[in-house]
This record gives C-alpha cells, sequence and structure tokens, in this order.
C-alpha cells in the first residue's frame, strides 16, 4: 500500500511538473551584433517593444536571449535589425547601421538569414536547422548517429556552419528529444548543453570551442571556398602537419582550407606558426618573396650588397640560411639559390606563407634551425579566375603577372602563372658612380595541374614545373657588358641564372579512417648561375633531386596520433671561383617519426629523425613542441630541437665577392671545402595573451628563442678588410632572440601592430668573441591598416603605413685601412618608413601607389673607396642600410 501511494505521489509530481513547464515561457538565444552598452540598450529595447517578456543582451558573448510567449522569434529579431543591429536571421539596412552613432559600428561580418530592408546573398536558416557544435569528420558522425538514434529519419550536420538539418516524424519523436540525444553524445546545442565529463571524453580532435556563441563561425573548422562570406573567400592551402592536426580527410599539402585576417597566429598548433593570407602581400609592394615581409615584425629584411642590390632575411637574430624556406612543403630557396633565390618567387603568385618560429617538424626535413617559412602558390578554384597586375616605380623598375586558376571539371583544376619584371633605368641616387641596383630581366611561368578525390576514391595528387631566365648588370654606370671583361675601364657585375623545376605530391586518404593517410612527394631541380664581379669569375650548377614519403595514422583514437616516413636527397655540385674547380655529391637517405599527444588542455609533439649523410656522416634531429592553453586566451609554447646544414661558402657569401678581398678557407678535416658541417641547438617559449581593447580583441605575444651552435662555419670578415676567411667554430657561438608583439584594433577598420626586438648574437671568432657583424641589438616595428567600409559594388580605400627602426650596429674591423677608408666601429640607428594606399573600384579593378624609404635615410658610404675599384681598398660589401632614398611606385590589378 505505502509504495503504491508513493509511486502516486511521484506520478502527480511528475504530472505537475510538466504541465508547470508547458507553461512557462519559450527561452531563446541568438547571435547579435552590438559594441557598447547604447547598443545593449537599443537592442533590449527593441525586443520587449516586439512582444519580448525579458530581453538580455551579452556584449562580451554577441547574443541576446529572450522569453516570449505567443511572439514569434522571427518577429523580434526583425525588429532588432531594424533597429540597426545584424543577427543570425536578419540583416539591418546600410542606412539604419550608418545611421548609428561611430561607437556602435560593428564589424559587419555576421552572415545574416534574410534582411528586412534588401535582398542580400546570405541563406536563410531553414526549418528544423539548429545549432550544433563540433569540429571534425569523426563529431559530424557522432552528431548524426545520436539524432537517428532518437528518431530521425535523417541528420545532415555542417562544420562550415555548426548546424543540423533534422528530418524527423513529428509524431515519433521531436526536436527537444533529438537535441537532448546529441548533448548526451557530447556536442552543445541551442537547448542543451552536454555535461563536462561527456565532453572531457571526446577525443581531442573534436575538442570544440565551448566558449564561442552559438552560431559564430568555429576558428578550428577549415571552410571550403564558396561556403563562407564574400568577404572571406581567399583560401590557403596546408599541409598535413596542420589539417590532421584538425581530423580532416587531406593529403600532405593539397587540402583547401578558409583564412580570415590578413595574418593570424595559430591557437591550435604546438608550434609558433603565423598564417600570411595573400591579403596582407597587397599591403605594400610585394613585387617578390623578399618583400613579402615589409608588413611583419619577425622577419627583418635588409639589403645585402650595395653593388648587387640582393636582399636577405634574417630570423631569431641569425642569417636566412638558418631558415628553412620552402615552397608547397618542398626544399626551395637553398643551396646556389641562397643568394637571388627570394627574386623568384613573384609575391602576386602566393596564396599565402606559413611562418614557423624556432624548430619545425622532422617530416619537413633537417635543415631548419631558427625556423620554417613556407610559400603556397595560387591554385583550386571553384570558378575561373584572370588576373593581370602591372607595376612601375619612379626610377625604370616595371613588372607585369598574369594569374589564372581555373577548374578543368569536379575534380581536376590548373593554374598558369606568368611574371616578367625588367630594371631598365640607371639609378645612382648617391652619385658614388655605381647602380644602387642592377638593372636587367627577368622571365617566370609555371603550371600548375591539381587532383582532388578524397571525398570518393581518396587520391589526390598536385603536379607544378617552374622556369625562370634571369639576367642583371650591376657595377658602375659606366660599365658596357659587351665589352670583354679584360677591355673594360669601368667595374661591372654580371649575374646571369636558369632554374627548372618539377615536382608532384600524391596522396591517398584510406577509406573510413580520415585520420588515416599516406602521401609522397618528388621534385627535381637544375639551378645554373654564371657570374662574374670585376676580374672575378664564379660559375655554378646544381642538381638536386628530393622524395618525401609519410605515413599517419593513429594509436586508439585521434588523441594518440603519429607519422612515420622515409626521405632521400641528392645534391650533385658543381662550382668555378677563378680557377677552382670544386665538386661535390650529397646523398642523404633518412627515416623519421613524430608522436602528437593531445589532452584537454596541452598538445605535445614530439619527433626525431636519422639522416645518414655521405659527406656529414650520421646525423641525429630530435625536435619537441609543447602547447599548455591555461585558459582559451592564454597560451604557454616550449620548444627545443636540433638542425645541422652542410655549408655553401660560396654561393652563401656573393654579398661580399663584389670586392677586392681574397678567399681563404682555413680546413678543418671536413669533407666539404675541408671543413664540418653546421650544428645548432634551438631552444625557445613564447606567451599569447588576448584580450578585450575598445571591445575588440587584442592579442599579445612575447617569445624568447636561443640558438647554441655546436658546429659552425665562421665568415670572418674582421681579419683583414681584404681577406674574407671561412673557418669552423672552435668555442662558443649563440644568438638570444626576444621579441614581443601586440595587436589590436582601436576602433572599426583600424589594425595596429607594434613590436620591439631585442637580439644578442656573438661568436668566438679566431680573435676572440664579437658581436656578429650587420645585426643590430634593438629594432622597433609599427604597422599601421586602415579601410574604408565597402560600397554597394565592393569598393572600398586602403590605408597601410609601415615605420621600422634599426639601432646600430657592429661593423666590420677595417683599422689597417688608410683613414679616408675605414669604417666606424657601429653604424648609426635609422628608421625606414614605408607607405601605400590602394582603391578597390568594385571587386574586379584595384589601383595603388605608395612610397618606400619615405625617410629618405640611406647610407652614404655604401661603398668603400668607390672611386678605385680595382684596387686594394674597394668594397661593396659594408651595407648596414637602405642604399637608394625615397622611391615611389604605382599598380593595378585587373581581375577578369
Amino acid at each position: 500500500m505505502k509504495l503504491y501511494i508513493s509511486r502516486l505521489i511521484l506520478g502527480t509530481l511528475f504530472l505537475f511538473t510538466q504541465i508547470l513547464s508547458a507553461q512557462n515561457l519559450s527561452k531563446n538565444q541568438f547571435k547579435v551584433k552590438g559594441n557598447c552598452e547604447m547598443c545593449k540598450t537599443r537592442i533590449e529595447s527593441a525586443a520587449k517593444k516586439a512582444g519580448a517578456k525579458k530581453a538580455e543582451y551579452s556584449i562580451d558573448l554577441q547574443t541576446l536571449t529572450f522569453e516570449t510567449d505567443n511572439v514569434s522569434t522571427d518577429d523580434i529579431l526583425k525588429k532588432v535589425a531594424e533597429a540597426g543591429h545584424d543577427n543570425e536571421k536578419f540583416k539591418a539596412s546600410n542606412e539604419t547601421y550608418e545611421s548609428l552613432p561611430g561607437c556602435c559600428h560593428y564589424e559587419r561580418d555576421l552572415q545574416t538569414a534574410s534582411s528586412p530592408a534588401e535582398t542580400h546573398e546570405h541563406q536563410t536558416k531553414k526549418e528544423n536547422e539548429f545549432f550544433v557544435k563540433g569540429n571534425c569528420a569523426s563529431c559530424k558522425a557522432r552528431i548524426e548517429k545520436a539524432a537517428k538514434e532518437a528518431g530521425a529519419n535523417t541528420a545532415d550536420w555542417s562544420a562550415e556552419k555548426q548546424t543540423v538539418i533534422l528530418d524527423f516524424d513529428s509524431s515519433k519523436t521531436s526536436s527537444d528529444k533529438i537535441l537532448k540525444a546529441i548533448a548526451d553524445a557530447g556536442h552543445d546545442n541551442e537547448k542543451y548543453k552536454t555535461s563536462e565529463a561527456t565532453y572531457k571524453n571526446l577525443p581531442g580532435c573534436c575538442l570544440y570551442d565551448r566558449d564561442i556563441p552559438l552560431g559564430e563561425a568555429n576558428p578550428n573548422v577549415h571552410y571550403e571556398e564558396g561556403n563562407k562570406h564574400d568577404d572571406h573567400k581567399e583560401h590557403q592551402v596546408k599541409s598535413a602537419d596542420e589539417s590532421h592536426d584538425k581530423h580532416e580527410k587531406n593529403i600532405e599539402g593539397v587540402v583547401v582550407t578558409g583564412s580570415k585576417a590578413a595574418t593570424s597566429l595559430s591557437k591550435k598548433e604546438a608550434g609558433l606558426v603565423f598564417n600570411i593570407d595573400k591579403k596582407e602581400l597587397l599591403k605594400a609592394a610585394c613585387c617578390n618573396l623578399s618583400e613579402s615581409f615589409e608588413t611583419n615584425a619577425t622577419v627583418d629584411v635588409s639589403f645585402s650588397n650595395a653593388v648587387t642590390g640582393t636582399k636577405q632575411l634574417k630570423m631569431l637574430g641569425l642569417d636566412q640560411k638558418y631558415t628553412s624556406l620552402t615552397k608547397e612543403q618542398l626544399p626551395e630557396i637553398r643551396g646556389l639559390a641562397s643568394a637571388y633565390g627570394l627574386n623568384f618567387i613573384p609575391g602576386r603568385w602566393i596564396e599565402s606563407i606559413q611562418l614557423t618560429k624556432g624548430g619545425s617538424t622532422v617530416t619537413n626535413g633537417y635543415e631548419s634551425i631558427t625556423g620554417q617559412i613556407n610559400t603556397e602558390l595560387l591554385k583550386n578554384a571553384k570558378t575561373p579566375e584572370t588576373s593581370l597586375n602591372l607595376f612601375s616605380d619612379f626610377n625604370g623598375r616595371a613588372e607585369a603577372n598574369i594569374t589564372s586558376v581555373s577548374p578543368i571539371n569536379d575534380k581536376w583544376s590548373q593554374t598558369f602563372l606568368l611574371h616578367g619584371n625588367g630594371t631598365f633605368g640607371n639609378t645612382d641616387m648617391n652619385h658614388d658612380g655605381f647602380l644602387d641596383r642592377p638593372k636587367g630581366t627577368q622571365i617566370n611561368a609555371a603550371y600548375l595541374l591539381n587532383y582532388n578525390d578524397l571525398e570518393k576514391s581518396g587520391f589526390g595528387s598536385h603536379f607544378g614545373i617552374n622556369f625562370i631566365r634571369d639576367e642583371r648588370t650591376a657595377g658602375q654606370v659606366a660599365f658596357d657588358k659587351k665589352l670583354a671583361q679584360d677591355k673594360q675601364p669601368a667595374y661591372g657585375v654580371g649575374i646571369d641564372i636558369s632554374r627548372f623545376q618539377v615536382w608532384n605530391k600524391t596522396g591517398y586518404v584510406f577509406k573510413g579512417k580520415p585520420y588515416q593517410s599516406i602521401g609522397w612527394m618528388n621534385q627535381y631541380v637544375y639551378h645554373q648561375q654564371d657570374s662574374f664581379f670585376g676580374l672575378r669569375n664564379y660559375a655554378g650548377q646544381q642538381h638536386t633531386y628530393y622524395s618525401n614519403l609519410i605515413f599517419e595514422s593513429i594509436i586508439g583514437n585521434t588523441n594518440h596520433k603519429y607519422k612515420a616516413g622515409a626521405s632521400f636527397l641528392y645534391d650533385g655540385y658543381k662550382e668555378t671561383y677563378l680557377m677552382d674547380d670544386l665538386r661535390r655529391n650529397e646523398i642523404v637517405p633518412g627515416i623519421f617519426a613524430e608522436y602528437t599527444l593531445t589532452g584537454l588542455k596541452y598538445t605535445l609533439v614530439a619527433g626525431t629523425r636519422v639522416d645518414f649523410h655521405n659527406l656529414a656522416g650520421t646525423q641525429f634531429t630530435p625536435r619537441v613542441n609543447f602547447k599548455y592553453d591555461f585558459t582559451p586566451q592564454t597560451i604557454l609554447r616550449l620548444s627545443a630541437g636540433r638542425g645541422f646544414r652542410t655549408a655553401n661558402v660560396f654561393a652563401e657569401s656573393q654579398q661580399y665577392f663584389a670586392s677586392n678581398r681574397t678567399i681563404t678557407i682555413l680546413p678543418n678535416g671536413g669533407n666539404i671545402y675541408g671543413l664540418k658541417p653546421e650544428i645548432a641547438w634551438n631552444y625557445g617559449a613564447s606567451l599569447q595573451q588576448e584580450f578585450k581593447l575598445f571591445g575588440r580583441k587584442s592579442t599579445i605575444i612575447a617569445d624568447f628563442f636561443r640558438t647554441d651552435f655546436q658546429d659552425q662555419v665562421l665568415v670572418d670578415l674582421d681579419r683583414s678588410p681584404q681577406q674574407l676567411t671561412f673557418y669552423n667554430l672552435e668555442g662558443k657561438s649563440f644568438a638570444n632572440s626576444f621579441q614581443t608583439q601586440w595587436d589590436f584594433t582601436p576602433f572599426k577598420n583600424f589594425d595596429v601592430r607594434l613590436a620591439y626586438k631585442y637580439y644578442d648574437v656573438q661568436a668566438d671568432y679566431l680573435g676572440g668573441r664579437r658581436e656578429v657583424p650587420f645585426m643590430a641589438k634593438h629594432r622597433g616595428f609599427v604597422n599601421l591598416a586602415y579601410a574604408t567600409n565597402k560600397n554597394n559594388n565592393g569598393g572600398f580605400w586602403s590605408f597601410d603605413t609601415t615605420l621600422n627602426w634599426v639601432g646600430k650596429q657592429r661593423l666590420p674591423d677595417t683599422a689597417t685601412n688608410p683613414a679616408e677608408f675605414q669604417l666606424p666601429a657601429y653604424s648609426d640607428s635609422y628608421a625606414v618608413l614605408n607607405a601605400q594606399i590602394s582603391r578597390n573600384f568594385n571587386k574586379k579593378i584595384r589601383a595603388y601607389v605608395g612610397g618606400e624609404n619615405l625617410t629618405s635615410y640611406y647610407q652614404k658610404n655604401a661603398i668603400v673607396d668607390f672611386r678605385n675599384p680595382f684596387g686594394n681598398y674597394f668594397d661593396g660589401g659594408m651595407v648596414y642600410a637602405p642604399i637608394m632614398k625615397a622611391n615611389f611606385y604605382v599598380g593595378l590589378d585587373v581581375t577578369f
């Protein structure tokens, strides 16, 4: 009897609870754009006037929560839009938005369903479509399975939209029941939230960000082109190192992904990886890769020779040769291409750049010591697109670029890339009788062919071919290249380069196993250089074949992933310097393995490789990267790793050939010019902090890296002003690098980037420990970018300016020269200002005008003893600052 009474009471209570629940007001939450307290008041007022019983707007979460009884949510959100605030269903008219106070002008990047006042391209949220959070293919399978088990006939979850579309019989189930089952499976949605324990039990790749408001774009998801807002249709190609970590179906280097910011720091990578979009490259002239980092604080770009006009990159306080420079994840600027290779990748060909500070993954080789810079070329278009770029500066330099990206069918696409440039004017701004930059021409052509059938057969492939012919003449203005060298009264420099390369990357994703794939990359490069510097001849020929095979899978679940593979590198060198004939073949088979452990708040990537170098011996290369998220806004990274390389002392030191220094090599028992290979350890730590400033996202990054050389080939300019001496390190050589960078947006469309860098780079030369020359200890950086709102045709103005301040630098010892040919111990500090104004008339036509070195600071004594170039004291390699005054340019971009 007691049991019966108990059941009766419980049943009555349950029925009473259900009746009360049915009488409760319906509670709803939607994404609404706003900035400040005025916005909050306006939004809540509009919602209540439309019939909401209660309305609460969160500025931080950008969400409106309201309760209604018999008023539809569409009616309320429509009134909110008519008050001036875009939301996930309706968009305010341009007139209403513009009439808002300035402090209320939010960024209009939210995809809305429909507009109460205008027709636009955004898609309406469908009936029985609900917001559900997730990251990857595993999430999709789990969500759809849970929905079907709860009674849904079909369920289609979209990672891009973060929604699930349900089809069900309402007499058998309900959306509430289905969404409850999805939450029980581990996925937050607009009606139910999963338990913390269930969430934590998801695989690492499925741990979505629970702080992102429902309906907002998920940064863990790779957006396919065509499925996102027009403002973000630029795409980039990432390697499997990036996309596999998000558990996407992919192959090494052939996944098309989306990019929102012009430059962004990847929050999900264990390493410190910056993704530079092609939008960033449009902020400056960016005629080639050497000019692609003018608005980037991490990489230092400088002229390294006053006669040849070459540019070099430096990262973490060390020369470009210690950074792995790749194209399409394949070795690119190395060996004989070290001096001039930056000029061989036109800026308009670049889709994106991935810049990694410190030790990179072991899957990409052993040569990276200070980091990796990978360039991806334009490819993978949904619709045909052909672009023409014309550029000219006021000192006789002109170039043209034609790029064409087009699909052949649903699986094949192709890219044609053509570049030509010429420098025809005699530029001598400091009136020393020498050209400030070489004259000459370049023809550069490439063809890319892509096959993508990952979804069906699992296969994908990328093929590329590239040919370059580059001819340059420099030296005195009076130099005549038509005359024989021994009959020349003037000093001249001639550099002729031919380069050909062909490559292929093919991969397969195993059916039913999106986490398991195999990829094979192959490349052949032929490089020929014939050159002379006054009476000094240098010629070189290089044949390179590179192959890399990578297998990727998991151990148990996607929290434990691994890669394993084998690589092969062949370098055949033939060099002639004066009367010396130098030949060598480097043959390097290698094997590697890498393990990735993903936890709730941390990621550990540990790898090692062993390479069997026929001249440098067996080399062991371990590397480790660790990331810990204290919060989604506070991220700590640690890294350590080893790298080694063989020094190409002639090709990498051509900036000193335009001088009368004699080259001396002090052998040390090695097999490469008598020298041993270079080996270094790199250690790093960084802290990334995000916070709100002026109601907008702001990020501060501070990092410290140290490089310790175990072996190094030192380039000694101090033994004598008439000598260039190479020898192996005996003692210590190190580089300390500290950088702090602050990115913030004070107001709409205005981006600010501030940075400070400190370098301490020293080595034990034969004459004692000294600072490495031409490296400023202190550097400052300011970049400002502003763009106006787009008009109805997609037109807008952009204004960009960059200020680089460079502190004093130690200069090589010239004390034994006559007084008039001596340099001071340290250079002066200086500042360089670049600026550009561009006008997008619509989505097809863009014009721009800009200026470089607007401060007109230049090195007045760039060439030592320029009046007597064949004398003992002539030296064109003592460059620490720009050698040209202000230079102005104009350009035009047209898309067909």
